[in-house]
């Protein structure tokens, strides 16, 4: 077992399912995460190259089936960060602080910090910038810092002059910053690499106490302009064509948006042409490399503090990205290339090290396992499961992950303050089954049921064949247990 196997981790007293641990035997948790990030890592069998990863899953585990709750920066982060679904917090945009509905809620980096734990905090963790209350200083035992930020302000910052952006052009910025960018400028000319530089200072400042330490990189969310090693490191055929670009047959129209985030709003839309696609898609690679490399940086660090024997490592996305596959550019949909992420936790003398983990999983049990792993009473009102079984290789209890998101898929930027209608998806292991349900009323408006999720091209809504199949029936039962049909969105 995990919490006999970690040498920190002395048993001292057993409460029920509880372990109480002394101050000084405390593990540390370094919790790195990054943003738009699907799962393009190498040891998910992608040609991504991400060396630092791929070593950190050696030594840990990797979580083949880890789903986020809503495909959006701030319902995601508020989601995983408070161990509540976006229903329960009542936040489903980018626009509201999540106190503003639960002042009193417990955060996962706050929650330690109340068990005698230093809680830090470098780069972008919770999601704030649309809002005027920057950051969540109660969560951390001292200021953010480059928590509050825009990605289209990441201009490059370099003494003298700028060298030219070698990327191929396009009709298209990212806030002030071309949509791709290719210069041949340092790693912390960018957020990112300052991000890395901040959490190596403060690793040396709290290493000699017990530490939860959030590391929040920016990419590889757009804009696409990682430093031009990082494109050097992909040959154009290095590069995976966009080979599903037609929407799956069958699939209702509410299942989709229009691209804005990359394309721009419409009726002005950038329209890349296929030149442009793979320009598109290597920075998005680029951007990939680029945060692997930060994160080897901060892991280095940890290892010659010598604390890698003391420190749980988890690294995670805060939801997945589309890269034109289904039309589709951005996230912000229930399909399971946003809804997946990868999900990686190490942890000192585990015995299920090095192996991939098929179990289904929410980003939802991080809280309840972290203070699991650490020997911390849960705080009440969580609705994750601790996976410490299944990190100790028995099969876990849960068969089933909730994923939703609302539309429009920006309602917080339309005159509305609430949607118009809201897509509930679970995930099983036989597929992905999806309601969408009118906002005021619960009126069901499609759905949607796909088999071989993971195969993008020729995908095809079943449901219509699959009705009456026990595959989707009991999908069907596990969303309607969840997300009950005849409660209208609105009123939950």
């Amino acid at each position: 077992m995990i919490r006999e196997l970690l040498p920190i981790l002395a048993l001292v007293t057993h409460l029920g399912a509880s372990v109480v641990v002394s101050a000084a035997e405390k593990p540390n948790v370094l919790f790195i995460m990054a943003d738009d990030l699907r799962n393009d890592l190498g040891c998910y069998g992608s040609p991504a190259k991400t060396p630092h990863l791929d070593a950190l899953a050696q030594r840990g585990v990797r979580l083949d089936h880890a789903f986020c709750q809503q495909a959006l920066c701030n319902p995601s982060r508020s989601s995983l960060l408070t161990g509540r679904r976006p229903d329960t917090l009542q936040l489903w945009s980018n626009s509201q602080h999540f106190r503003t509905n639960n002042p009193d809620v417990v955060t996962l980096p706050q929650h330690f910090k109340n068990n005698g734990y230093q809680s830090r905090c470098v780069g972008k963790i919770f999601h704030n910038w649309h809002t005027t209350e920057k950051g969540d200083r109660r969560s951390w035992s001292a200021d953010e810092f480059l928590h509050y930020a825009n990605h289209g302000d990441d201009i490059a910052q370099v003494k003298g002059e700028l060298p030219p952006n070698r990327a191929l052009p396009m009709d298209r910025m990212y806030g002030r910053v071309p949509l791709c960018e290719q210069r041949d400028v340092p790693d912390d000319a960018y957020y990112d690499g300052r991000v890395a530089a901040e959490a190596v200072r403060v690793l040396a400042e709290v290493k000699d106490r017990p530490f939860f330490l959030a590391v929040g990189f920016w990419k590889p969310h757009a804009p696409f302009n990682a430093p031009k090693k990082y494109w050097d490191l992909y040959q154009p055929t290095d590069i995976p064509e966009l080979r599903a670009s037609a929407r799956p047959d069958g699939a209702p129209a509410i299942a989709f948006h229009d691209s804005r985030e990359i394309l721009g709003a419409p009726p002005k839309q950038f329209q890349p042409n296929a030149a442009q696609i793979a320009t598109l898609r290597h920075g998005y690679f680029a951007n990939i490399s680029y945060l692997d490399a930060q994160v080897g940086r901060v892991l280095k660090a940890l290892n010659d503090h010598q604390l890698t024997d003391k420190t749980i490592v988890v690294f995670l996305s805060d939801h997945g990205f589309h890269l034109g596959e289904f039309g589709l550019w951005g996230k912000t949909s229930c399909f399971e290339q946003d809804a997946r992420v990868p999900l990686i936790i190490a942890a000192p003398g585990m015995q299920t090290a090095g192996k991939a983990i098929a179990d289904v999983v929410e980003l939802l049990d991080l809280f309840p396992t972290l203070t699991d792993l650490c020997g911390l009473k849960a705080p009440p009102g969580l609705e994750g499961h601790s996976l410490v079984p299944v990190l100790n290789g028995q099969k876990g209890t849960k068969t089933v992950a909730f994923t939703q998101h609302p539309r429009p898929a920006y309602y917080d930027r339309t005159e509305k303050d609430r949607p118009e209608a809201m897509g509930y998806s679970v995930r099983t292991a036989h597929g992905r089954y999806t309601e969408w349900r009118e906002w005021k009323t619960g009126k069901l408006l499609g759905v949607e049921y796909y088999e071989r999720v993971t195969e993008l091209e020729n995908a095809r809504n079943l449901f219509a064949d699959k009705k009456d199949s026990p595959q989707l029936q009991a999908a069907r039962a596990a969303l309607h247990q969840q997300f009950p049909p005849d409660v209208p969105p609105a009123q939950r």
